[in-house]
């Protein structure tokens, strides 16, 4: 029997109080959805609790691509097809929505996104574009703190404030706290000299295995820090404290919050890609305080997965709105940042990235994980990194084969057409950014056309029969699914730059990426991702159609109503 200490007791109970909360399994306990119940017997009296009505509906569903109306019972699509069709199946008390020749799509799922709430609610604002701006949300917090305090901010985008910050340039605004501001990409943070000073970092301190301290042309420290260099910085100064029951309210506070903000973009699944005890308890309170507006595919942290692994958990535990999904690993750097782990160098540059697991590590996560009927999603950008999870992923299914396991490669953005065949061959499923054309467009000349030719390579893997999703990564990238179409169709940036042209996919092509494929990507494509009958009523509809406007419109359109589960989660 194993053996805890009393703190990795009181983690495990956290985890498995979660994890009993959420098994309560419509799902069977595996991977597999249930198939979704045959059409309904319009001659049984069966009357709906909903009715949408002279709508234009594009069902995302091959056998029934398009229709005029739908019905929904208990929480799932009735029945689909014509006004004259589903008008039967509705009495006098079933609410009757008249679209009014509105564009109805299944709700969107995002497939990888990091959804907290709690640094947009009560963190120190970074996503700013001025060193003014920067400075005013920094100071703000200096002056509510004791001196030697951390003070962090988060969402920074380097390339879109209006100077180059440097340690330099956040001296002048802390000299006594220690400040970090945090790249909303997730991999990278600049510090002022008194965090340096504290973590005892210096000109001449080694960069460590899987990380970098950036240095000038003199080889003097930017301030600039990526990957697990950062973890220096973790031990050392004050920290703001708050007691267990404070730390619970603010991460419910911020779960509510994003979730409404996912809900008002038409968002209805979401997949999350780093979930720990905290997370699944966050994802509870709200859920049974009513306040959760999207389905959750918990996709655990490879340093929570132990525990969940061994008190028999595994991927496919939980219900239509909390379900443990994969186990989630990190291989390389980042795309928004620069860092990612590539074969060629950045432009002008020799370097070629960072990866942060090696190829042992790999083979050592994937090989567990598999073993214990677990999904795996490892975070691989740069072609070299994700050669090495397919090389993991290759290994364990050529020792024990499994009929879908489905695998992942998270983001997956610089593909070739080899890698591409081994992605189809492993059955793979790549979860590329979907709003980073747009989003990041002047970081794109730091890879070069041909890079961008096989970057986000949407259009690729749709040719080589891959069901890829989409995916945000939020924070690092806006979580829009209609900002996420439009880049999908035009590779066009906010500037009017057009990417990789060779990867545009068209709108029916998207639409199928951002719902069916979504679903598929969680083993639920027999519940959700279309609007069919049987499977669940998730919805969303929009004001105009995409097929009706300027394709570098689409992001403009209006959200009218989302609905998940039969439910109007917000309404415009």
């Amino acid at each position: 029997m194993a053996r805890y200490t009393r703190k990795e007791f009181l983690s495990l109970g956290a985890l498995l109080a979660g994890a009993a909360s959420i098994a309560r399994l419509p799902f069977p306990r595996s991977a597999q959805a249930q198939p979704a119940p045959a059409q309904p017997n319009r001659g049984a009296g069966i009357e709906a609790d909903l009715v949408v009505m002279n709508a234009v509906v594009h069902t995302s569903d091959p056998a029934m691509p398009t229709a005029q109306a739908f019905a929904v019972k208990d929480g799932r699509f009735l029945a689909v097809g014509s006004n004259a069709d589903i008008r039967n199946l509705a009495s006098q008390r079933t609410r009757v929505i008249n679209a009014a020749g509105m564009f109805v799509a299944p709700g969107f799922i995002d497939c990888h996104c990091h959804p907290s709430g709690v640094n947009e609610l009560f963190g120190v604002n970074a996503n700013v574009r001025t060193l003014a701006e920067l400075k005013a949300n920094l100071s703000r917090r200096i002056a509510q703190v004791p001196k030697d305090m951390w003070v962090d901010a988060y969402m920074f985008d380097d390339t879109k404030l209006d100077v180059e910050l440097t340690r330099q340039l956040l001296d002048d605004i802390s000299p006594s706290n220690p400040v970090s501001v945090n790249h909303r990409g997730g991999h990278t943070s600049w510090y002022n000299s008194r965090a340096l000073e504290l973590a005892g970092v210096t000109a001449t301190t080694k960069d460590p295995e899987h990380g970098r301290f950036f240095r000038d042309a003199s080889g003097q420290l930017t301030g600039r820090v990526a990957e697990l260099a950062r973890g220096v910085f973790a031990p050392v100064g004050i920290r703001a404290r708050f007691s267990t029951a404070e730390e619970r309210e603010r991460s419910r506070q911020g779960m509510k919050h994003i979730s409404q903000e996912f809900a008002k973009v038409g968002l209805t699944s979401v997949h999350d890609a780093g979930a720990g005890s905290d997370k699944i308890r966050a994802y509870e309170d709200v859920y049974r305080a009513g306040d959760l507006r999207h389905r959750a595919y918990m996709m655990i942290r490879g340093g929570a997965y132990p525990q969940l692994r061994d008190a028999g958990v595994y991927t496919g535990f939980g219900d239509e709105w909390l379900r443990v999904g994969g186990v989630k690993y990190a291989a390389d750097g980042s795309a928004s940042e620069r860092t990612m782990r590539m074969s060629t160098p950045y432009v002008g540059t020799n370097d070629y990235g960072i990866l942060t697991m090696t190829q042992e590590d790999i083979h050592a996560a994937v090989d567990n994980a598999h073993a214990n009927n677990w999904q795996v999603g490892i975070h691989a950008n740069g072609d070299v990194a994700i050669d090495m999870v397919l090389q993991a992923y290759e290994r364990v299914l050529a020792k024990s084969p499994h009929p879908d396991r489905r695998h992942r490669i998270e983001h997956c953005s610089q593909v070739n057409p080899d890698l591409l065949r081994r992605i189809k061959a492993t059955g793979t499923i790549p979860t590329p950014f979907w709003t980073y054309v747009y989003y990041h467009g002047e970081k794109w000349s730091q890879y070069g056309d041909e890079k961008m030719r096989w970057m986000f390579a949407h259009r690729s893997f749709l040719d080589s029969g891959i069901k890829v999703p989409g995916a945000s990564d939020y924070g690092p990238g806006p979580f829009e699914p209609l900002m996420a179409i439009q880049s999908m169709v035009t590779r066009r940036d906010f500037r009017g730059r057009e990417w990789g042209t060779n990867q545009k996919i068209s709108l029916d092509e998207a639409l199928m990426v951002a719902t069916q494929h979504g679903a598929y990507a969680s083993y639920e494509e027999k519940t959700k991702g279309s609007i069919t009958a049987g499977k669940y009523a998730d919805f969303v509809m929009l004001e105009k159609s995409p097929k009706a406007v300027d394709p570098n419109a689409i992001k403009d359109i209006k959200i009218a109503r989302t609905v998940a589960g039969g439910r109007t989660t917000w309404e415009g």
